[in-house]
């Protein structure tokens, strides 16, 4: 059964971001291994690319409709296709908060601009379920 129409949205300023990173929380605990290295090699931490995919996951983590729950920051991984579009993969506690709710796949787009990112999460019929773009 896939959960009808539902839609998650979230905005992230860039200020929380190099918050997270000031107090070293966002690499170990709101990242995972694939998406620190897209983001955390280099220089500089990628910011905007950053907040765009906390916007993401707490994007998707409003389709479960798990109210009372944290966010499985590890289990919504939001990577990127070699298109460059975002996709997501759900692991672990987060995969299980979507098939109790119903969500087959789930598709999201993002955007940043100085101050924020914003980020749209909505529910995709499992006909187009797939692992990887």
């Amino acid at each position: 059964m896939t959960a009808p129409g539902r839609i998650g949205i979230d905005m992230v300023p860039f200020t929380r971001v190099r918050a997270l990173l000031g107090g070293g929380l966002l690499a170990g605990r709101m990242l995972s291994a694939d998406e620190r290295r897209l983001l955390l090699d280099g220089d500089e931490p990628d910011v905007p690319g950053i907040a765009g995919r906390l916007a993401a996951k707490e994007a998707v983590f409003k389709l479960f409709h798990a109210t009372g729950e944290t966010v499985p920051w590890q289990g919504i991984e939001i990577l990127r296709a070699e298109s460059g579009a975002p996709w997501v993969r759900l692991s672990g506690r987060a995969a299980a908060l979507a098939r109790g709710a119903g969500i087959g796949s789930v598709s999201v787009s993002i955007t940043h601009d100085e101050p924020c990112a914003v980020a749209v999460a909505l529910t995709a019929p499992d006909s187009e379920e797939r692992s990887a773009p």
